[in-house]
């Protein structure tokens, strides 16, 4: 195991010793009282419990080495670790729904004491310093599993305030609301399970990479010598820090082979040092925009697309003088009907340039 993942085991372990301590408590308070709610509230911390194992097991797998059938590893582990728990989550939330509408229609009477005030004072702030430590840890070591852990256990601080308040009521007033609450707390547990199960499933299904982090890198590359500009920047996510991307990039048609593999290993050499990014190929349009005729051309092309709002960007323009071709592509907006959209920009094209023949790729809007 790597240490990145042993971290991760670490600050799990201290989530479950702190989750079982609580969730202990809470059980002994929550029978004592005869409180659904604090009940409820330690499984919750039950529940966290065994994410955090499950979070070590999935730290496991993902941590082991590539092989003939893995090759690029098994960090996409930590994504099924992340389901299980998400699936776990919705049916303590299902379970505890359940229970409560019954408490609803057949009330119990509760009996709270100090110590039960107490417990939940004392959850409440054990709860907010480990979800801001575990989610802080989770942001350094990028792991996805340990923020959701985190922000979970910051969201038990919500829901244990939320059984202090009910406390209040019941003392100020005499009113017992903590069945309500206690079936506010499943419907809440329900929604994180699958919230979980949403975001895992998206990653593993392929989601768009963060603007953030692809304008940047695509911005570094356009930076490098030779390099014109840089489109199409398609990145996989492969977990526990594996990430593999492609990119295309523009680059004066003269450049000899030598240059371009010149280039090319440069972009692999500055993306991977400052992003930790693996660019597993570099594409090449080759461009001719130096001639004044090509940019005539270029001109009116791009005076076509100035009239269609849906079309993001035209990229890889070059003519071919000798068979009288013009090729380029064309990235649309998924917002569209993609493919009619950009029949009808290529039909003014062509319509536009009848002397050439018009060559144009229709391009996925993959990365900002």
């Amino acid at each position: 195991m790597d240490a990145r993942n042993k971290k991760i085991v670490r600050v799990s372990v201290l989530g479950i010793l702190a989750n079982l301590l609580l969730a202990g408590f809470k059980v002994f308070v929550g029978i004592i009282s005869n409180s659904l709610a604090i009940i409820l509230d330690a499984v919750n911390n039950f529940s966290d419990t065994l994410s955090s194992i499950i979070t070590i097991i999935g730290a496991h797998f993902s941590s082991k080495a590539p092989d003939k059938n893995h090759p690029m590893g098994h960090g996409r582990a930590e994504y099924l670790s992340t389901v299980i728990i998400a699936m776990i989550i919705m049916y303590i939330g299902i379970t505890a729904l359940t229970e409560s509408v019954h408490k609803i229609i057949v009330p119990a009477e509760v009996n709270y004491r100090t110590e039960t005030v107490v417990v939940v004072i004392v959850a409440i702030i054990v709860k907010i310093l480990l979800g801001l430590y575990v989610r802080q840890r989770g942001k350094k070591l990028n792991s996805g599993s340990l923020v959701g852990s985190g922000l979970d256990a910051l969201y038990d601080a919500v829901i244990s305030t939320m059984t202090l308040i009910a406390i209040i009521v019941f003392f100020a007033t005499g009113l017992q609301v903590e069945a309500y609450l206690a079936a506010g707390i499943s419907l809440f547990i329900i929604y994180s399970g699958f919230k979980l199960i949403r975001n895992a499933f998206s990653i593993i299904i392929g989601e768009r990479a963060s603007s953030t982090i692809t304008r940047k890198i695509k911005a570094d590359i356009a930076k490098i010598d030779g390099v014109n500009d840089a489109f199409d920047l398609l990145m996989h996510d492969y977990g526990s820090g594996m990430t593999l991307a492609s990119v295309n990039i523009e680059i004066d048609h003269k450049l000899r082979a030598g240059d371009i593999d010149e280039i090319s290993r440069k972009i692999q050499k500055i993306i991977y040092k400052k992003y930790h990014v693996t660019i597993s190929s570099v594409g090449v349009y080759a461009i001719n925009l130096d001639n004044q005729a090509v940019e005539k051309l270029w001109r009116q092309v791009d005076e076509i697309r100035d009239r269609y709002e849906h079309i993001i960007n035209i990229h890889g323009f070059r003519v071919d003088f000798e068979d009288k071709e013009i090729s380029f592509d064309v990235i649309v907006d998924f917002v569209a009907n993609r493919h009619a959209y950009y029949q009808k920009f290529c039909d003014e094209v062509q319509a536009s340039i009848p002397n050439y023949k018009i060559n144009v790729l229709l391009d996925s809007d993959i990365s900002d």
